[in-house]
């Protein structure tokens, strides 16, 4: 994976009048819905063994057959994006399985924000806040419910009789 270098940078500010960083997400949120679809694309091209504008190259029963429509969760709120299919219904993307909703590690964040206390209530709050994604306490509870048993067994675990340890403190006086 590669980086933008500052060249391309400078001629993505030139060329888009940003005026305030709700733009510049709402930018990103747009490529990255373009980036998705894309990858898309091709998986189902290298499924069927040829390109959408290379027909002749075709030399499977299976074909495309149209979109279906998902909205995803990400860091940039929900994005809508249109899922490929084929005619025979064994198009699977990898990038985005089928089933999955939400594609922006948010889970492991309310996982993160429940181990360090907070209710389910102020967790949806915090979310909604940071990424527009509007989570009810019932779904963080749902969340946090496929983690505790493995809480419990990490609270239960074995544990040696003596861990060695060593304490250090230093001063540091300017000279």
């Amino acid at each position: 994976m590669s980086t933008l270098t500052k060249e391309q940078v400078k001629a993505i500010v030139q060329g888009n009048n940003f005026q305030s960083v709700t733009d510049v997400t709402n930018y990103f949120k747009d490529i990255f819905k373009d980036v998705i679809q894309e990858i898309m694309e091709a998986e189902l091209e290298e499924k069927l063994g040829y390109s959408k504008e290379d027909r002749s190259a075709k030399n499977t029963d299976n074909c495309r057959n149209g979109y279906s429509t998902k909205t995803l969760k990400s860091e940039f709120g929900e994005v809508e994006v249109q899922i490929p299919r084929d005619r025979k219904g064994e198009f699977e993307p990898k990038i985005i399985p089928k089933y999955q909703r939400n594609v922006s590690g948010i889970e492991d964040k309310i996982i993160s924000l429940y181990a360090k206390g907070m209710s389910t209530r102020d967790i949806g709050e915090q979310i909604k806040d940071l990424y527009g994604v509007e989570i009810s306490a019932e779904m963080v509870s749902r969340i946090t419910e496929r983690i505790t048993p493995e809480i419990k067994e990490w609270q239960q675990r074995p544990l040696n009789p003596v861990y060695t340890f060593c304490f250090m403190d230093a001063i540091h006086v300017p000279s």
